[in-house]
């Protein structure tokens, strides 16, 4: 029995080749050819097959979200990267490709030319997560053919697409959030100082600082999660007795934070008001509940999908860096000293 496109092919009097070509949006068909094969493969109720299709293009259809391994971490039930991951998936779901979520481990990042997605050509094109991935494999990842696109990172002179947060602003609106409730004694609780997110929110930080003629008290970390935000606030705590706010450049820290600040007989936010990053959802749920700095998480992930997208439409694409606002939410974690 003739395939659709060959029962086409013969009825129009035309090559298979033309027939695929308007069915795949494909150029070297008339306008006039492709509304009459198209209008048959409707009537014909024609569905065109992703895997034929990926077999004739060599492509599989299938692009990576990749993320750092963490303790006890996994990208589905992140609470950052696991919405940003549900923003990707709801872009996908009205298109033909499908996402393969994967974790770089220290064995991956230290050999790039294994990453088996990337040497076994399984993947279309990548988003890789987070601001922690090394620089060495990102520019590893771009040496090859496979298009990347960057979430919550940024390379400081390579241009690639990325999507990032208007850190600066966000970190300026939480420092100003305390400066306004009269603290003037305010404590920053930052990651490491070459990852791009970390960077810029303290950057945010002490802008608003120097403008209000106040001088930052800064912990840099290697990590930001809940334990080194324990661990920074410990420091901070011990080194500056006379702070009564803290800045923290995400929620984990923040609420670390917390937790030190009650062992130091601090009460949250009587004694000390404490700002997060992030917005990921158990800050509603935190005693007192979190002042944060919202980051529209699904929306990075939509965009990211998008981006991609395009970029496999059009190889010749330049690349641009999508930048999502950010927006203050204040809860019970912050007291005015008024």
């Amino acid at each position: 029995m003739p395939s659709i496109i060959e029962q086409i092919s013969a009825e129009l009097n035309i090559s298979s080749a033309s027939v695929s070509r308007a069915l795949n949006d494909r150029p070297g068909v008339s306008k006039a050819l492709r509304e009459q094969i198209l209008k048959r493969a409707r009537e014909l109720n024609y569905t065109p097959s992703v895997t034929a299709r990926g077999l004739a293009t060599s492509k599989t259809f299938t692009l990576g979200f990749f993320v750092r391994e963490k303790p006890d971490f996994s990208a589905q039930n992140d609470p950052f990267y696991g919405q940003v991951l549900q923003g990707v998936e709801q872009v996908l779901a009205a298109s033909d490709y499908h996402v393969a979520v994967g974790i770089l481990t220290s064995d991956i990042l230290s050999a790039p030319g294994a990453f088996r997605f990337v040497r076994e050509r399984r993947i279309d094109g990548m988003i890789l997560a987070g601001p922690d991935i090394p620089t060495d494999f990102i520019l590893a990842m771009l040496a090859t053919d496979i298009p990347v696109i960057l979430v919550d990172n940024k390379l400081a002179h390579s241009p690639l697409n990325c999507i990032t947060t208007d850190d600066d602003a966000g970190g300026y609106d939480a420092a100003r959030h305390l400066i306004d409730y009269g603290h003037q004694h305010i404590g920053i609780l930052s990651g490491p100082q070459h990852w791009y997110s970390s960077s810029r929110r303290v950057r945010g930080f002490r802008l608003a600082l120097a403008e209000a003629g106040l001088t930052p008290h800064i912990i840099h970390m290697e990590r930001t999660t809940i334990e080194s935000g324990e661990e920074a606030a410990d420091q901070l705590l011990n080194n500056y007795p006379q702070v009564t706010g803290i800045c923290a450049v995400n929620d984990a820290m923040a609420l670390g934070a917390i937790r030190t600040a009650r062992r130091h007989g601090r009460r949250i936010p009587d004694d000390l008001s404490i700002v997060g990053f992030d917005n990921i959802d158990w800050t509603q749920l935190n005693d007192p509940p979190l002042t944060t700095i919202d980051i529209p998480k699904r929306q990075l992930g939509q965009e990211a999908a998008r981006r991609l997208i395009r970029v496999l439409d059009d190889s010749d694409a330049s690349p641009v860096e999508v930048v999502v606002s950010t927006q203050l939410i204040v809860r019970q974690s912050t007291k005015s000293l008024h």
